[in-house]
């Protein structure tokens, strides 16, 4: 039998737990076609030495922003910013280095690791004229200064709030520049649409550090439309980024629920929303696929605008809100279901959970099951009973453990003892039989899939605090939620995660088992190389 390729001298975890270990692999037209002895008088065209190194499948995240964070990559970065001062004084060497009239654009701002507020008048003074559009790192939140606000038509006057956000004022009743959910939508109706070839390139940007990463398959949260969106012609940009060969990921693009049209059709049937996300001919295949459709039910944990059933322990008589009217929401939602779409759900606050788990039970029994498995994204609180809910309907559940390094402590002073212990849950959505897909909600938290292993392992904050530490997972069971576990929530189950004859390809090698090294090195460990359907997109294997 003549095949591609054959990885020798390795020590595979496959992830099969009817074959969780072997020593070759056999590669053909991008699938495994089999392990050891199933390769025995096969010819292979390439043959690879693994030099006894440690080949796992490729990691799968199943909840990112490609390119919101591949816009990152060229933006002002704030990450390390302490004080309101860090802040205007990299906002003046940047606004220093800038022609005409641009806008100062930074990210990577974290509100909960700062000293105190940002000041809008210093942010004036800072950019010397130019407006500046502060992004936060949890996507629910951004701060102008006050030439910015300007330039998006927000004065000192009274105005109503925009529907599901907050104009953020002063006890003068001024705006302080800050701007929650959907409110943000008022700077992107004045700076989007960004244009297609902008989009490509933070695409390739972005994959190509995936790719470093050992990542072989993202699924985007949320296209084309919202306050998340870019373009309304966003998932051509990806066809167009996936032709000039910048893509170095396989990846499935979810479309925001407002993205969706009205569809004229037979009398006879439901009334159903569909895409018009500039979309053409050449969709749908393992590289590139259109995904569930994304709705945002309520906010942010880190702005303390999820939906909670409980006020915030630091903020009595807050509870959050949803993104809008519930009515509303629901009669979108399920004539996206009409339409023959999955859904995922972004829930955070346990109230939103609700709302969500009742949106998807109402939809399965009025059109069945979608094409691909619905979600809850994040499940910043969940109840025992909802992850049985979950379990039932067949629901997956993707959290961030992430989070809990990057922001735990101040999630957990938001929440409280009782509810930390229920907050971004992991080994009891495995009790309850629910599905558990590793993400990482990048560019909010970093989105190196050997380090979300380890924080879903740990659960450590970033004192080092113990975060809900009966929801620590094994190491192998982090490992399968960051390949098998992702694939399965993203309709993939059974086609990729696993290395197994017939799956695809998608192999990363490591400089060390994540198993044998102590918890807090396996972040650490070296991404030898990375193969997407059997070709190296990252580092190489020695050939002989």
């Amino acid at each position: 039998m003549r095949i591609d390729a054959i990885i020798d001298n390795a020590r595979v975890l496959t992830g099969d737990p009817r074959r969780p270990l072997a020593s070759r692999i056999g590669i053909w037209q991008g699938r495994v076609v089999g392990l050891d002895e199933e390769l025995d008088g096969a010819r292979p065209d390439r043959r690879f030495d693994a030099e006894g190194g440690v080949l796992l499948p490729g990691f799968n995240d199943a909840h990112a922003h490609s390119v919101w964070f591949g816009q990152t990559l060229a933006e002002l970065d704030l990450s390390a910013a302490r004080t309101p001062a860090d802040v205007d004084r990299l906002i003046a060497e940047r606004a220093g280095n800038l022609e005409g009239d641009a806008w100062v654009v930074a990210a990577g701002f974290n509100p909960l690791g700062m000293s105190g507020p940002l000041d809008r008048d210093a942010l004036d003074r800072a950019a010397g004229g130019r407006p500046v559009w502060i992004k936060h790192t949890s996507g629910h939140a951004a701060t102008l200064n006050g030439v910015g606000l300007a330039r998006i038509g927000v004065g000192d006057e009274p105005r109503p709030d925009p529907d599901g956000g907050v104009i953020v004022r002063d006890d003068r009743g001024r705006p302080t520049g800050l701007l929650e959910e959907n409110a943000m939508r008022l700077v992107q109706d004045v700076l989007l649409p960004d244009p297609l070839t902008a989009i490509e390139d933070a695409l390739g940007r972005a994959t190509a550090q995936y790719a470093r990463e050992g990542i072989t398959s993202v699924t985007d949260a949320g296209i084309a439309g919202g306050w998340i969106g870019h373009s309304p012609r966003e998932f051509a940009a990806y066809q167009r980024a996936r032709d000039r060969g910048l893509l170095r990921t396989r990846m499935q693009a979810m479309v925001t629920l407002d993205a969706l049209a009205d569809l004229d059709g037979h009398v006879d049937d439901p009334r159903a929303i569909g895409l018009t996300a500039g979309i053409r001919s050449g969709i749908g295949d393992d590289r590139l696929q259109v995904g569930p459709v994304k709705v945002f039910t309520d906010g942010s944990l880190l702005g303390s605008t999820a939906a909670m059933s409980e006020d915030y322990a630091h903020d009595h008589g807050n509870h959050g809100y949803l993104q809008g009217d519930p009515k509303e929401m629901r009669a979108r939602v399920l004539a996206a279901a009409a339409g023959d779409w999955a859904l995922a759900l972004h829930a955070i606050g346990d109230a939103a959970v609700d709302f969500a788990l009742d949106l998807i039970d109402e939809a399965q029994r009025l059109y069945g099951r979608g094409p691909l498995p619905s979600r809850i994204e994040h499940g910043g609180v969940v109840r025992p009973d909802q992850l049985d809910r979950m379990a039932r309907l067949g629901v997956a559940l993707v959290p961030q453990p992430r989070f809990i390094a990057e922001f735990g402590d101040g999630m957990a002073a938001k929440l409280g003892a009782e509810r930390t212990h229920r907050s971004y849950p992991a080994a009891s959505v495995l009790r309850a039989g629910a599905v558990l897909a590793g993400s990482s909600d990048r560019p909010v938290a970093p989105g190196e899939p050997l380090r979300i292993v380890q924080s879903f392992v740990e659960r450590r904050t970033e004192s080092g605090a113990p975060y809900g530490p009966d929801e620590r997972l094994t190491v192998e069971q982090a490992l399968r939620a960051c390949t098998a576990g992702a694939a399965q929530a993203t309709g993939w189950g059974g086609r990729k995660g696993v290395l197994a004859r017939g799956m695809l390809a998608d192999i990363v090698a490591l400089g060390d088992d994540p198993r044998a090294v102590p918890t807090d090195r396996i972040g650490q460990i070296d991404v030898v190389a990375t193969l997407v359907g059997g070709e190296a997109v990252h580092g190489a294997l020695a050939e002989r």
